[in-house]
């Protein structure tokens, strides 16, 4: 029969001590809830807007032909801190903040400006000579065709009666103003076309601002009609020579050729009532809004001309933007994609053109002292270092060679083609989508 124990009798690790329950709470660890984390912050602010300066006296002015002044990462750095720099960043924000929560429509709602009207004619004309040069037979290939070559030299014939038509006031001065006009289409030597050659078109737009001929009032329109008259006659103009696409990765996920486009359209929608930014995955608005909004309307014609359906796969960037909470983080993601991957790049503004009225910044190269062939005469168009021995075409390190990289034909090229052939006109899935 069991008898009982004696605790005392038994060993210390099996005795039953006594535990004193009131500070218990005391040897537990803290409960703390948990904080949200805070979204992470962008290191760059956002570029704000300098303050136009007023045009100078056009007496005053030494007009010459445009050149390169950008050959170097010196170079670069002087021009970033120019006054120039600061003119560019002022129009093109300027542009952007004209084209603030207004339809493209609203534009025709006021008399539109004669000046307007004239250059929306030259962008007319520019297109009539399309049909002048009519392209060579590609044989199948979906590279540049070398027809766009005669286009421009019909372009550069008929530039000075286009000039005086808008008022341009001497030869000296159109023939500054005019070869911003030229660069506006494409390399001739690449038959290629990028943001650089965009850039060129709002370049030659703040030209006629410095010669007055567009004052800020006229900032409305040329964001609203001229602007997104420019982006459907280069639609064309990539379509009829199967322009590539400068660089070998397009501009950035965004799209093929064109950047600027986004950052007004942007600033249209910014306090939209109902299109948000995850709105551009929805056909039905697109189709319906895409002729008044000059975002979706870039996204429209992106999803159009790729033979993949879905952005994530074509345009990853713009899918990313995509989830933005509002289209003022968009804007102001624009903004700083320009400074950064615009003006930023030595790639983009090694090919940037200064005359008398976007003028160098003191101390910066040229191309006679360096021994530098003129743009037209470059067939790389890659970035340039200077040396000791000269001046030398380098590849990059850091990416895909925003130079000369892969010469990859475009997606238009391609859908040219396969309508030539009779293909199907119709998106591919990809497996397992």
């Amino acid at each position: 029969m069991p008898t009982a124990i004696d605790g005392a009798s038994l060993p210390s690790r099996f005795r039953l001590t006594s535990i004193d329950k009131t500070h218990i709470h005391d040897k537990l660890p803290r409960l703390t809830p948990r904080k949200k984390a805070p979204p992470p912050q962008n290191p760059l602010p956002v570029p704000a807007t300098p303050p136009l300066s007023t045009p100078v006296d056009p007496q005053n002015l030494h007009f010459h032909e445009p050149t390169r002044r950008i050959l170097s990462p010196h170079d670069h750095e002087l021009f970033q801190a120019s006054p120039t720099y600061g003119l560019i960043l002022s129009f093109v924000f300027s542009l952007s903040e004209a084209a603030a929560d207004k339809k493209i429509s609203s534009a025709y709602q006021d008399k539109i400006p004669d000046v307007i009207e004239r250059i929306l004619s030259v962008l007319s004309a520019v297109e009539e000579t399309i049909s002048q040069c009519p392209p060579a037979d590609q044989g199948g290939s979906r590279f540049g065709n070398p027809a766009f070559r005669d286009f421009l030299d019909n372009i550069a014939f008929q530039s000075s009666s286009w000039h005086s038509l808008i008022g341009v006031p001497s030869s000296s001065a159109i023939a500054e103003v005019g070869t911003y006009l030229h660069n506006s289409f494409g390399n001739r030597a690449r038959l290629d076309y990028g943001s650089g050659h965009e850039l060129n078109f709002i370049i030659w737009l703040l030209c006629l601002n410095r010669l007055s001929i567009l004052p800020s009032s006229t900032f409305s329109g040329l964001a609203l009609l001229v602007f997104p008259r420019y982006i459907k006659l280069m639609r064309k103009i990539q379509s009829t020579y199967y322009l590539e696409p400068a660089g070998s990765h397009g501009v950035w996920g965004l799209d093929d050729y064109h950047f600027l486009p986004f950052l007004f359209g942007a600033s249209q929608l910014l306090h939209h009532t109902y299109i948000r930014p995850l709105s551009i995955h929805n056909e039905l608005i697109l189709e319906e809004e895409g002729d008044e909004y000059i975002y979706l309307d870039m996204v429209r014609e992106t999803m159009a001309s790729k033979s993949v359906k879905g952005l994530k796969w074509t345009q990853p960037m713009l899918d990313d933007i995509s989830g933005a909470k509002s289209w003022e983080k968009v804007e102001q993601g624009m903004r700083r994609m320009f400074v950064k991957e615009v003006l930023g790049k030595l790639p983009v503004m090694q090919h940037f053109l200064f005359g008398g009225l976007v003028p160098a910044a003191e101390g910066m190269s040229k191309e006679e002292e360096l021994g530098v062939k003129p743009e037209e005469d470059e067939k790389e168009g890659g970035e340039l270092v200077v040396e000791p021995d000269g001046v030398k075409h380098v590849h990059r390190d850091d990416a895909w060679g925003d130079c000369c990289g892969i010469k990859i034909p475009s997606t238009v090229a391609a859908a040219q083609e396969a309508k030539k052939k009779g293909e199907e006109d119709g998106f591919r899935r990809i497996p397992f989508d």
